[in-house]
């Protein structure tokens, strides 16, 4: 065949097109177990960050998080339904997004303001415990902003099952610069204080439009994100759709009626 022939070329093509596809899926194959292990250090270190365990900017090696995690911090699988542990459920194992998008694992949500689509059956949380006993719950969160699905964790004080204690966000595609800025520390910084529930257990935390006052005179409301209306009202409606009837509720007036064990 001659070197330069139009069957030369496709063959050529084809060929390469095969070793490099062959290349791709080996190296693949050969660091599933690797990115499987990079992605559950990532989120442990986001449950010691928005649980207090980690401060902002500290650089960890693997081992230390691992241990700073397996010392602290307690995962439990719950029935978000039935708003109790699940029963033959390993916490190490189980992946809640990955139950989200199996139709045997989760159901459609119902309309809510923060656009979820589906609710898993069962949800991982955190607990951090401290002498012996629960002292931070740790929930997952997401919801939809302005361009993107942000995907958190709220930090809930064990006493009251209604004073935040922290938030973060690990993952989402908002605007750099606006509503990027959850992932501002000083920002999240004024989250910590604030109520969930108002007296009569509805949740009412949001993020407003401008500033709010300090937490002691100001539980419900947080500081706005400047030019980031959409994102900021997207946050409210998050946290307030998870910690509702169709999300944590049922788990938050289990372990206040049993005094937060």
């Amino acid at each position: 065949m001659a070197q330069h022939s139009t069957g030369y070329t496709i063959g050529f093509a084809a060929l390469v097109c095969v070793v490099c596809g062959v290349g791709i899926a080996s190296a693949a194959v050969a660091l599933a177990d690797r990115q499987a292990e990079n992605k559950k250090l990532d989120q442990q270190k986001q449950v010691l960050a928005v649980a207090g365990l980690m401060k902002e900017g500290e650089v960890l090696k693997p081992e230390e998080v691992k241990k700073r995690f397996a010392d602290n911090i307690k995962p439990e699988v719950v029935d978000l339904k039935g708003g109790v542990a699940a029963q033959g459920v390993d916490p190490a194992s189980f992946d809640q997004r990955k139950a989200q998008k199996d139709p045997a694992q989760s159901r459609e949500a119902p309309p809510n303001n923060a656009k979820v689509l589906r609710l898993p059956n069962n949800a991982l949380v955190y607990k951090v415990m401290k002498d012996g006993k629960v002292d931070t719950l740790i929930l997952p969160i997401e919801g939809y902003g302005l361009w993107s699905t942000l995907y958190g964790f709220l930090a809930l004080d064990a006493k009251d099952a209604n004073t935040v204690k922290g938030i973060t966000f690990y993952q989402h595609g908002e605007t750099p610069g606006l509503g990027g800025e959850v992932d501002n520390p000083k920002w999240k910084a004024l989250w910590p204080g604030r109520k969930i529930y108002d007296d009569k257990g509805t949740p009412q935390i949001g993020v407003v439009k401008g500033q709010a006052g300090p937490p002691a005179s100001d539980p419900y409301r947080v500081d706005g994100l400047s030019g980031a209306t959409i994102t900021s009202n997207g946050v409210s409606n998050l946290v307030k759709f998870w910690f509702g009837p169709d999300g944590f509720g049922p788990y938050i007036q289990h372990l206040k009626a049993a005094g937060g064990k």
